[in-house]
């Protein structure tokens, strides 16, 4: 698989791409955001790993650029940032990054979240129905895609996984940890706020009035459910 990374310290992209390669992935980098963005276009890689500290944009507004440009749009993104304010987590979070990975940080760790931000994007092929529908949204596993009155909806791999989880279980409430299990695959300081910024880009796009959901609910001070009545396999 073909990993993409846009970093402007060279120490930094150094171990980040021996580690990766070292795990078997092809890597590619770019120093600055114009090429990074020209280098994703192009090269239509698996993942991107994306510092926000750029010399010449900052990191945010790329991620806009590629979140609203549907040839890229679905490629998942790690942010990397030397910013540990939980602020800027969550604000990368909501502009549509699958992941946050703060400075300093042990490259095992970048490996894994790699992996397991690819196994989110990865379409199931086997054990689920193909389609699952919901009032106006029908979601399909294989292909990974979502329709909402017969129009293409772009999810990120998150929250692709999110809904299909939701989908697949409607009524059932789960815990933000198991929520953060199931779909993250592992657990990292900061978590309850990641989730809910993952909740809130995906109300964003599914609800027909986000600040009154109908879809996913809120179960206070335990988690989120998705609603019993809406949900039926196509």
């Amino acid at each position: 698989m073909k990993i993409l990374v846009i970093d402007d310290e060279p120490n930094i992209v150094r171990l980040v791409r021996d580690y990766l390669e070292e795990a078997g992935f092809r890597v590619l980098t770019a120093s600055n955001a114009e090429t990074g963005l020209h280098a994703l276009r192009r090269e239509m890689p698996d993942l991107l790993v994306l510092d926000l500290g750029l010399p010449d944009q900052d990191g945010w507004d790329l991620t806009r650029k590629i979140r609203s440009d549907p040839r890229v749009a679905g490629i998942p993104i790690i942010m990397l940032t030397a910013r540990a304010d939980e602020t800027d987590r969550i604000i990368g979070l909501e502009l549509g990054a699958d992941d946050y990975i703060t400075k300093p940080f042990n490259p095992r760790e970048v490996i894994a979240r790699v992996r397991a931000v690819l196994r989110r994007s990865s379409p199931s092929k086997a054990g689920s129905p193909a389609r699952i529908q919901a009032a106006d949204l029908v979601i399909d596993l294989h292909e990974h895609t979502l329709m909402i009155a017969d129009q293409p909806v772009d999810l990120t791999p998150t929250e692709f996984e999110l809904l299909s989880l939701f989908m697949q279980n409607p009524g059932h409430t789960y815990t933000r940890e198991e929520l953060l299990e199931k779909t993250l695959g592992y657990s990292y300081e900061g978590t309850g706020r990641t989730l809910d910024s993952h909740i809130h880009n995906l109300r964003q796009k599914i609800e027909p009035d986000p600040s009154d959901p109908i879809y996913i609910q809120t179960v206070h001070r335990i988690g989120y459910r998705f609603a019993k009545q809406h949900g039926k396999r196509a």
